[in-house]
């Protein structure tokens, strides 16, 4: 026994009953009963329309024995640790008192501005290298005359 379901209403169609509508696409609709078939013609909404499955379905009407109300899951916390830190090295930081906190805090920034001016100062010697390289090498030549193009002349 094949059992079909209303194009419509979404309700089931038992064999010998209800209506089979074929378009001029051939495509073939089937109706519980001309009712279904009309509001069909009538190009009604059946989520608008308060008997049919899809409305009883959108506004979940009907479904209360087959599902049970969702479990929420609670969130569990963990300290892990941090990859080069165990988790009493950070818990003995977090305890630390602000104070010694604030002083290696400094610590460390004069440590890095001391770097910096390290490395500024490296720079600047090396630049100064290089530009007295560079003035005995000659006259400068710009991309276009070292391509072939034409020279300024001064006079």
């Amino acid at each position: 026994m094949k059992v079909e379901q209303c194009a419509f209403s979404g309700s089931k169609i038992y064999p010998g009953k209800g209506r089979l509508y074929v378009r001029q696409d051939s495509r073939a609709f089937r109706f519980v009963s001309s009712k279904s078939e009309s509001l069909f013609l009538q190009r009604k909404n059946p989520r608008k329309i308060a008997w049919t499955l899809l409305c009883r379905r959108m506004h979940k009407k009907g479904i209360t024995e087959e599902t049970a109300k969702k479990r929420s899951r609670r969130t569990v916390k963990h300290q892990r640790a941090i990859v080069g830190a165990s988790l009493d090295s950070i818990a003995a930081r977090r305890n630390q008192k602000p104070e010694v906190r604030a002083a290696a805090q400094a610590q460390a920034l004069a440590k890095s501005k001391d770097d910096k001016k390290k490395r500024q100062e490296e720079r600047r010697a090396n630049k100064a290298k290089g530009a007295v390289a560079h003035a005995g090498a000659g006259s400068k030549v710009s991309k276009q005359g070292a391509k072939g193009g034409s020279q300024k002349v001064r006079v």
